[in-house]
């Protein structure tokens, strides 16, 4: 038997074990078209019990654009003058997600204010909180050397700056903006699908105090969503709800969860490095004229704009936007949030504009030899807490619990309606590096075998009250060897006070949670739900 004959057979062979053993009706790419379970009963079998709720081809939310994950040199890759040891480089995989075009703006802020003056009006006193702890640090634009009365009277609040990226937002104000825009977003697509009413915010009945929606609340107890604190007649709320029930033994649920919209939340220190690389869209699309490019090019080559910069950022010591009548950037402060060119993946101001927040807790060291996929740092683990009827317990109105910030504002830390939640676990120090590295040994009266004790040992912040009503931030006076915390989160990117080093995307700074600036804002993320493959087929087509 010759070779050719053996190797003819073998295919054969192999073509017949392969169709022997693909007969579940599935395609091999996967999918559940024309599949049958192993019980017998197709998906949403008129006849049956079991309903998937399948998605159709997912969809960004508006103003989200989707990187397709991969792997990639996290870090400084190029020679770092400043010898900065805290952003060594490292192989990192990202999985594939959204992200907001451009940084939050005034004008998404300020729905933001809007809605939270609309539902919980300052005119009651158990609301003044909730209304105040919302604001933006409009004082972070104050300088003893310098007049910016006007940043401080006109940024927030003037139309003229309403495309331009909110500032003087601390971490912890945009984790709740975050919260309120899952729940603003799901509200609509609910409406779009006519799971509610439409006229919803014309009945006065609903969204007022604990009585709005609430997007785990939808979830768990759709029929009860608005019954809040127990105040409203539920039977004639639910009038206003239209559930679609034209087969009363469906559990709509599923199909309602299928149509929900993923979480909005900032993105992970690795995915937004990831995404202000645009590594993956310059190799696809290699369409460099017009583009920033991180570390390379950022100016304009060609046309009247030759020589321009495509970045808002300080070129120099008292320039911060060049020549009058010529400008290099044309911005002395903040910019329009698409004023300048967006990357390759139609992200505009991730080199420059504002420095923006991100997820992660911040350390020097990045532990990849723990995990190299997905890295992110500040994973709180919750749950909710039973009410003891098979339900769960709820904030009250009048037992809010709030976060204190910086400048002594209070920030409610789930507003009234919201689920409880108890912590399960905290790994925001987890794997934080052992007892006998730290600071704290050899000093005297230190245990060396305390492997419980904390790696870092940072200033304890304490606040009190004065007597005409305002929390103060006392100074810690006890003696401490590092400023690392907990609550200290990572700050990506340069802005328009910066110079150009900080342009870098592997650069990496840090500010406390409950801090705020004028060179920072933030931008929101969301998970991708999708098949979770490289589309090869979008690279052959060169499209995007």
């Amino acid at each position: 038997m010759n070779n050719k004959f053996i190797f003819v057979l073998s295919l054969v062979l192999a073509f017949i074990l392969t169709s022997c053993g693909n007969k579940s009706g599935v395609k091999s790419g996967g999918g559940t078209k024309n599949y049958t379970s192993r019980t017998g009963w197709k998906p949403n079998d008129k006849k049956g019990w079991f309903f998937t709720g399948d998605k159709k081809k997912e969809k960004a939310s508006e103003g989200m654009v989707y990187v397709e994950g991969g792997t990639f040199t996290m870090g400084q890759v190029k020679t770092d003058v400043m010898r900065d040891w805290n952003n060594t480089p490292r192989r990192m995989q990202v999985r594939s997600f959204y992200l907001a075009d451009t940084e939050v703006t005034n004008y998404d802020y300020k729905e933001y204010m809007s809605w939270i003056s609309y539902v919980f009006p300052s005119s009651d006193p158990n609301n003044e909180n909730i209304n105040k702890g919302i604001l933006p640090d409009t004082l972070v634009w104050g300088n003893k050397l310098s007049r910016n009365e006007i940043f401080i009277n006109e940024y927030l609040r003037n139309p003229s700056f309403n495309y331009y990226p909110v500032v003087g937002v601390t971490w912890l104000q945009a984790q709740r903006y975050c919260d309120w825009l899952t729940d603003r977003a799901n509200e609509k697509a609910m409406m779009e699908k006519g799971y509610l009413s439409k006229d919803l915010y014309l009945n006065t009945d609903v969204n007022l105090g604990a009585n709005h929606f609430n997007t785990e609340k939808f979830q768990q107890d759709p029929d009860n969503v608005f019954q809040g604190d127990g105040v409203i007649d539920t039977a004639k709320i639910m009038k206003e709800i239209k559930v679609k029930n034209a087969n009363p033994r469906i559990n709509y649920r599923s199909t309602m969860n299928a149509s929900l919209v993923p979480k909005f939340r900032l993105p992970t220190e690795a995915e937004w490095e990831y995404a202000a690389l645009a590594l993956p869209a310059d190799r696809v699309y290699n369409q460099y004229e017009g583009k920033p490019i991180a570390g390379e090019d950022l100016r304009h080559s060609k046309g009247r704009k030759r020589g321009d910069f495509m970045v808002n950022f300080k070129q120099g010591r008292g320039d911060y936007s060049g020549i009058g009548g010529w400008g290099n950037d044309g911005s002395a402060i903040t910019s329009d949030v698409k004023e300048y060119p967006s990357n390759e993946f139609g992200l505009y101001g991730m080199l420059g504009n504002v420095a923006e927040w991100t997820a992660d807790v911040y350390r020097p060291i990045i532990d990849d030899d723990a995990n190299d996929f997905n890295y992110y740092r500040g994973n709180i683990y919750t749950r909710k807490i039973p009410n003891g009827t098979g339900g769960y317990e709820t904030v009250q109105e009048g037992a809010i619990e709030y976060d204190t910030l910086s400048n002594g504002q209070l920030l409610a830390k789930a507003l009234p309606g919201s689920y409880r939640t108890e912590m399960i676990e905290d790994a925001r120090d987890y794997n934080d590096g052992d007892y006998r590295s730290s600071l704290d040994v050899g000093k005297a009266g230190t245990n060396l075998d305390n492997t419980n004790a904390d790696m870092y040992n940072s200033p304890v912040r304490n606040f009190r009250m004065t007597d005409d009503g305002r929390v103060i931030l006392d100074k810690d006076s006890k003696e401490r060897t590092s400023g690392i915390s907990k609550e200290l989160r990572v700050v990506k990117g340069g802005s328009w006070r910066d110079d150009i080093y900080w342009l870098d995307p592997g650069q990496r700074r840090y500010m406390h949670e409950a801090s705020s600036a004028a060179w920072v804002g933030f931008r929101v993320a969301q998970d991708y739900t999708g098949p979770m493959k490289s589309n090869k087929n979008r690279r052959k087509r060169g499209i995007k």
